[in-house]
């Protein structure tokens, strides 16, 4: 690698991971009292659009060589964060008080810390062993917390103002409504069958 490229990721990664730092150190106090868990977008939505936007220039960077990673994966990564984070969070004010939101953005700023700070200084070769551990270990737990109590139900919540507002246009939204429709269906049936479960449960007590 030619020294100028080694230099620009280094950069590039170091910033990333300054950036993603500053935004944990804002979403911490998130966990605590006197502020809320429902004021995480309102204190770090605004840096982490700004981060997960600026990470298209991963897309570039695999396209052109510089690392070697397929483009076309580095794109589906990029658009599934930035989907979610742009179009759907920053759009739809009604969950950014969302518990969901805080879970996701802890998540990712964990996780973007050690991910970007693993990236610079391997490209350095000075990265720490216990840090590549950490990278190689930590979206263990992270992944699933980050998806599950976070990005999905925060898409959950989404779902009725997306399908109101419209906000999906073109074929995009000729598939909005239809899912939305399919996920509170799943999701009524889910607690329609729990509720059967308890009803039962509460007959064969009585006898």
């Amino acid at each position: 690698m030619a020294r100028p490229s080694k230099l620009y990721l280094v950069c590039y990664n170091s910033l990333q991971a300054l950036g993603w730092f500053v935004a944990l150190l804002r979403l911490l106090p998130c966990l605590a009292p006197p502020v809320s868990v429902h004021s995480a977008y309102a204190v770090a939505g605004d840096l982490i659009c700004v981060l997960q936007t600026c990470a298209i220039l991963e897309t570039v960077h695999a396209a052109i060589g510089l690392v070697p990673t397929a483009p076309l994966l580095a794109f589906l990564q990029w658009g599934g964060r930035t989907h979610f984070v742009l179009a759907v969070v920053r759009q739809i004010p009604e969950v950014h008080s969302s518990p969901s939101v805080l879970i996701t953005f802890m998540a990712w700023s964990i996780s973007e810390v050690i991910r970007y700070s693993h990236y610079a200084l391997t490209t350095l070769k000075v990265c720490p062993s216990w840090l590549t551990y950490l990278r190689y270990t930590a979206f263990i737990p992270l992944y699933p917390i980050g998806v599950g109590p976070g990005e999905m139900w925060t898409m959950y919540q989404a779902l009725p103002f997306v399908k109101k507002r419209n906000l999906y246009s073109g074929r995009a939204g000729v598939l909005s409504v239809p899912v939305a429709e399919a996920v509170h269906a799943c999701v009524q049936a889910t607690q329609v069958e729990a509720g059967k479960g308890e009803q039962e449960e509460t007959s064969l007590r009585k006898f």
